[in-house]
């Protein structure tokens, strides 16, 4: 009697559940359809987007109008302000509403005429490769001429006395550490070279310094880049040498006394107004802004190819891909091409500082500031919600390659928007060839892939596409 009573009992329990699970089944039959939809949906979109730039895109046709008839693009040059008027024409020819210019007051630098002649014991070596870094002063035409002391980093530096330094050029010969797999860890583990030595080695008493050129490549190319006196009235010329040279240099100093003679017209001309170039695609559900862009600016050798000539017509085929779908987005998508992005950073302040004056609400900003290469993915820059939304798209990312999503800077440009509560990503492309290029007379539009370069527009404009669909 008990056991039938127990069985009784246990099939009438079981008989509710089976029910209770038929009640709900066509409730969770129906979410579940509505998720594949919308998930169908979505690969379908992105599927489109990447027929539209793969196949019609003409950011790779804009790049070399961009490089080829305008070149490089220095803020305070003649250069940049013709690239600007090219920036306004190329985005309303790719549909934005609406086009205008933002002013920018930018530091305005001129390489000039250089020379470099290296004598090494009794053996002249004349027209060494060599480029002056970015807003360092030069020699005033003059030539100078000094004894050039070797040290490997900056403990090295800081054991020589003052004795030992005044009167004498610097040479910085730390090399790209090859161990890093991802080269932007290599790059922020010697930019400290390129950046902070000039004030340190001028306290001591220095005249010059040199440093070995930030490259991943074994090859005698310069690479300029920016550097800073941190507010020191002491100023002393900065040169970067090609590696090859560098270290020619540092292995004969071992034995025998290197003596340098460089002549530098390099200076730093008044402040320059020019303009940050913006168009947008008006939002049809209200006044939210996300932002695309990359910087207009280059250094002053080479055609600024991959840094940024391919972040900035990424971001103007964002503008073309959305028009030329007929995507009508619920916030204002609004490309940006910032001013003055390599040697002082003044086109993301000021666009930053605008916000909050205009009352402009913004939800997302995208940058692409790591060349034109495949893109393996994002670099989030996300509060932790929004990093978890965004990691779930993954899988819609993963046919085309970017399937990689790190937590890291987003880009100089749009870092400054961090402080209103702007989310932030950057693309990231493969790594492993920017800096064989990167601001050397190597980065021109030769150097540019048209696939892999319309890649990165595509995966660009798709997330753009969900960020704009889902926050």
């Amino acid at each position: 009697m008990y056991l039938h009573a127990v069985n009784k009992h246990n099939k009438n329990s079981m008989n509710l559940i089976i029910m209770r699970k038929l009640f709900f089944l066509p409730a969770i039959l129906f979410f579940g359809l509505i998720a594949c939809n919308q998930t169908l949906d979505e690969a379908d979109m992105f599927k489109k987007i990447s027929d539209e730039v793969m196949s019609n895109g003409e950011a790779y046709d804009i790049l070399y109008d961009l490089t080829k008839n305008i070149g490089n693009r220095v803020s305070g040059s003649t250069g940049y302000d013709k690239a600007v008027e090219w920036g306004a024409e190329e985005l309303r020819r790719a549909g934005a509403d609406k086009v205008w210019l933002q002013p920018v007051i930018v530091p305005a630098f001129e390489r000039g005429k250089e020379s470099l002649k290296i004598k090494i014991g009794n053996q002249a070596w004349n027209e060494v490769k060599m480029l002056t870094l970015g807003n360092s002063i030069g020699t005033d035409g003059k030539d100078l001429t000094a004894e050039i002391i070797v040290v490997n980093n900056f403990d090295e530096f800081e054991a020589l006395s003052e004795e030992e330094v005044k009167g004498k050029i610097i040479l910085f010969n730390y090399p790209f550490d090859q161990s890093f797999i991802n080269t932007l860890e290599g790059y922020g583990d010697a930019v400290r070279y390129r950046f902070a030595t000039p004030p340190v080695v001028a306290q001591k008493g220095g005249v010059a310094v040199f440093i070995r050129s930030i490259t991943t490549a074994f090859d005698d190319a310069p690479h300029t880049g920016g550097t800073s006196y941190r507010g020191s009235d002491i100023k002393i010329p900065a040169v970067a040498l090609g590696a090859e040279t560098a270290q020619r240099i540092a292995d004969a100093a071992k034995t025998t006394k290197v003596t340098a003679t460089l002549n530098s017209n390099a200076k730093m001309n008044e402040d320059h107004l020019t303009y940050n170039v913006i168009g947008e695609i008006t939002g049809t559900k209200d006044e939210q802004v996300i932002v695309v862009g990359g910087h207009l600016d280059s250094w002053d050798v080479g055609e600024g190819a991959h840094d940024n000539g391919t972040g900035v017509t990424q971001a103007i085929e964002v503008i073309r891909t959305f028009k030329n779908l007929n995507i009508q987005p619920n916030h204002t998508i609004r490309a940006v091409l910032f001013a003055n992005e390599e040697n002082g950073g003044r086109g993301g302040r000021v666009y930053a500082d605008t916000l909050e004056a205009k009352q402009e609400p913004h939800v997302f900003a995208l940058e692409s500031d790591l060349g034109g290469f495949t893109p393996r993915g994002f670099n989030l820059d996300l509060s932790p919600e929004k990093e978890k939304e965004v990691r779930s798209w993954l899988p819609l990312f993963k046919p085309y390659g970017a399937a990689v999503f790190n937590n890291g800077s987003a880009g100089v440009d749009v870092s400054k928007m961090k402080k209103h509560g702007v989310e932030l990503a950057g693309l990231a492309p493969d790594s492993q060839r920017y800096f064989d290029i990167h601001h050397s007379e190597s980065d021109v539009f030769e150097a540019v892939n048209r696939r892999e370069h319309l890649l990165g527009a595509t995966v660009m404009t798709q997330l753009i596409y969900m960020v704009d669909k889902y926050w």
